[in-house]
């Protein structure tokens, strides 16, 4: 029994140290490339872990000693019975509870750490740059020029990533209109829904034109790294001048292009729905 005890703290110890290294390696990787609060804290915190799991599997060795001289300093007066089974916990029960409180936190730290979603919009985007991107469908909740001459109605749900994006994005936002007061509506819908309070859109990037060709050589001009549309017509046109496009539909579509990708919409893509 003790051996099986050995054993498997020997088998924590090698997982333990194994993850560490792991972790380490990937924490330092991390915060090399971007030297940022969320990368400094994660480093600190896997410090403070390493630490009190090292004090957790310490302390039953050193307690244990101290235990076997209490005992043995007991008074032998023959009037006072020995403990029963009942209220001495051998030191093996210890240990094991011990070597469970450490395993526990181990499988904890195995747990995989989810990523930010700021780290997944700069995977999914492969580190692109520059992004263009269409309004009706995707950032807003009409789906035609027609209904934005009534409402505009940004979706709430796209937010987040939109804000995301224009962190490290150089972001560009277009549409077909069909009059200027549609223009107007548009820009003042996207203000209340404070995408230009972020400082990384304004509203010079937001373009407006009478037909989705025009959309088409709004793209072209500016050489995106990624064009977001709901037009299969203008994704099939870009494929060849533009490195990725993402198809926001709502039925999944088979890819056209290796470089075109489908969605049901722009959150969907980057998971955060």
């Amino acid at each position: 029994m003790v051996d099986s005890s050995k054993e498997e703290l020997f088998q924590l110890i090698k997982r333990w140290r194994d993850f560490i290294t792991v972790k380490m390696s990937n924490l330092i990787s991390l915060f090399v490339q971007n030297p940022d609060s969320r990368s400094i804290g994660a480093v600190a915190g896997l410090a403070l872990a390493i630490f009190f799991t090292w004090r957790m599997m310490r302390s039953p060795s050193g307690s244990q000693p101290r235990q076997r001289k209490r005992l043995a300093t007991m008074p032998g007066n023959s009037g006072v019975s020995a403990p029963s089974n009942a209220s001495v916990i051998p030191s093996g029960v210890c240990s094991s509870s011990d070597d469970a409180s450490a395993q526990n936190v181990v499988d904890e730290f195995f747990q995989p750490v989810k990523p930010t979603l700021g780290q997944i919009v700069r995977q999914k985007l492969s580190e692109g740059r520059k992004v263009t991107c269409r309004l009706l469908g995707v950032i807003l909740e009409e789906n035609s020029p027609e209904e934005l001459q009534k409402q505009v109605t940004v979706r709430s749900s796209v937010l987040e990533v939109l804000l995301e994006i224009t962190k490290f994005c150089d972001l560009y936002l277009m549409e077909r209109v069909l009059d200027d007061e549609s223009e107007k509506r548009v820009l003042v819908a996207l203000e209340d829904a404070g995408v230009f309070t972020s400082g990384g859109l304004i509203k010079d990037k937001v373009l407006f034109c009478s037909t989705e060709n025009g959309r088409s050589s709004f793209v072209r001009q500016l050489e995106p790294d990624w064009h977001i549309d709901t037009n299969p017509e203008v994704i099939t046109q870009l494929a060849r001048f533009i490195k990725y496009q993402l198809h926001v539909a709502p039925v999944r579509t088979e890819r056209t292009a290796a470089n075109v990708f489908s969605a049901s919409s722009l959150e969907q893509f980057f998971g955060s729905i």
